[in-house]
């Protein structure tokens, strides 16, 4: 590549981090570390009126949990600093001036109210107004005014915008990494407003000065900005520099119907789409981290949202997707949001960690019941039932009879329970008391040998016996449960299903 590979992820602090900015960073992340190159953070804030305490700190907070931290933000290796774009509100005036001295843009005075007025008088007409080159020379700004009355406006304080003068008769060929030529028509582009009233300049100025002043080389964002990419590329012309490349991303979309995904579908259907949970005074929204999801499981989901290595692998560590990665392999088209296969994604890491890791993650749920226990014996309980999880929070239901005792029966299970059924757990018991080796292979060849001998269907003994011990009829090898919570309390629970079945 022709220089250093520079990527940022550039947020606005307006709420917190939806999935879909998480995925653009990731890629940004991606392409940084496999291009030997710089992941940098800058902070989008030029908006004030939007701005939202605590989401700057979410943004970052969340990218150190899935381990995707920016090479360089605020505060971090500030090389191009600053990196919040509130605090180089000087910078952009001088470009915006830079714009109007060479003819790019202009000085507008038009109030709201009278753009309000002129767009229902088109709407009025069947028509769209657009503030472009067929009417501009007719509105209140510096094209259709003297200079001395544009100067004199300025010195009165009269409220003025500065707007992007767009070419006329132009047909734009601009490449695009992911989807190749888009052509775009100048003479049905607008003329963006660049800088505002308030002395702080528009997402358009903003973003083009900072990639440039932070020698950014590849502008990756999502597919939202593609009709900006004419005017991007225009005003990296205006100024004469030299425009990074683009990529845009494809959309993530509903898991079902047609549209982008939103908070509304993962309220509705029960999923996160937002890496931490966020509180409101009115409401919270469930985060991945506080879900039970582990970060790697989150990025490698993500990372297979519109983008693929070719083959049919899809479980990746950082590391292989780093080596793997390629914006040419991105999709053009939407990648629709799977809640099933995002969990799936965390059963897999989940059964790869040490039963002793899950066990340290286990042991506060165990502890928030009541119950003290040792790790040793929460990591036997771990290895016996862990493929049947998903979450660190699913262990519980799935191994609360390791700890205690079931406080009632599967109804439909005991339906079936007579007086013949009784008996036989009876004498279960007492087979239990001969057993010195309290071991689950001991305990199974002798209770069998025991059966076979008394001509004793098996199903007539297993199934109770489960019951009295699980309360359902589920779990791991009967025998292996038998061993674990021991002698005592084996026998303990089946004379208490004897009497309260």
């Amino acid at each position: 590549m022709s220089k250093p590979v520079r990527v940022r992820f550039a947020p606005s602090p307006t709420g917190p981090l939806h999935i879909g900015g998480v995925r653009t960073a990731l890629f940004n992340y991606l392409f940084a570390k496999k291009n030997g190159g710089t992941f940098y953070l800058r902070i989008e804030d030029t908006d004030q009126t939007r701005f939202v305490p605590g989401a700057e700190a979410y943004i970052f907070e969340a990218l150190e949990w899935l381990g995707i931290a920016p090479d360089e933000t605020v505060g971090k290796n500030e090389k191009f600093g600053p990196y919040r774009q509130s605090e180089r509100k000087a910078i952009y005036k001088e470009y915006a001036e830079q714009l109007i001295a060479n003819g790019w843009a202009y000085y507008a005075f038009d109030s709201a109210e009278k753009l309000d007025e002129l767009r229902k008088q088109a709407e009025a007409e069947g028509k769209t107004f657009i503030y472009n080159h067929t009417v501009r020379e007719q509105l209140d700004n510096s094209l259709a005014l003297s200079k001395e009355e544009v100067d004199q406006r300025i010195a009165n304080g009269d409220a003025f915008v500065v707007r992007f003068k767009t070419p006329t008769n132009e047909v734009l060929e601009l490449n695009d990494i992911i989807r190749g030529t888009v052509k775009f028509d100048t003479n049905l582009l607008d003329d963006k407003v660049l800088y505002k009233s308030d002395g702080m300049p528009t997402y358009h100025l903003a973003n083009i000065v900072d990639d440039h002043l932070m020698e950014t080389s590849h502008v990756i964002r999502g597919e939202e900005w593609l009709p900006s990419l004419p005017l991007h590329h225009l005003l990296y012309k205006a100024f004469q520099w030299e425009a990074p490349e683009f990529a845009h991303l494809p959309l993530i979309l509903k898991p079902i119907g047609n549209g982008k995904l939103s908070k509304r579908d993962g309220d509705k259907m029960g999923f996160p789409v937002f890496p931490l949970e966020w509180k409101t005074e009115e409401s919270t929204s469930m985060g991945y981290r506080e879900q039970g999801y582990f970060p790697e499981a989150v990025v490698n989901f993500l990372a297979l949202l519109g983008w693929n290595d070719g083959t049919e692998k899809e479980l990746f560590s950082l590391d292989e997707l780093v080596a793997s990665f390629d914006l040419a392999r991105v999709n053009k088209s939407g990648a629709k949001f799977d809640p099933e296969k995002n969990k799936w994604f965390n059963h897999q890491y989940l059964i790869t960690k040490s039963d002793e890791e899950l066990a340290v993650l286990f042991a506060p749920i165990v502890k928030e019941k009541g119950i003290a226990t040792t790790l040793d014996y929460l990591t036997k309980v771990i290895a016996q039932v862990k493929d049947r999880a998903n979450f660190v929070t699913d262990l519980w239901n799935l191994s609360d009879y390791f700890f205690v005792a079931p406080t009632s029966y599967d109804e439909k299970a005991t339906k079936k329970w007579n007086e013949e059924t009784k008996g036989l757990l009876q004498k279960v018991i007492e087979q239990l008391n001969f057993y010195a080796d309290f071991t689950s292979l001991t305990i199974e060849n002798s209770l069998k040998d025991w059966m076979t001998a008394n001509e004793i269907g098996m199903g007539k003994v297993m199934q109770p016996l489960r019951l009295s011990l699980v309360g359902e009829l589920k779990g791991p090898h009967l025998f292996d449960i038998i061993e674990m919570i021991g002698k005592e309390e084996t026998i303990k629970r089946i004379e208490k299903a004897i009497a309260k079945v």
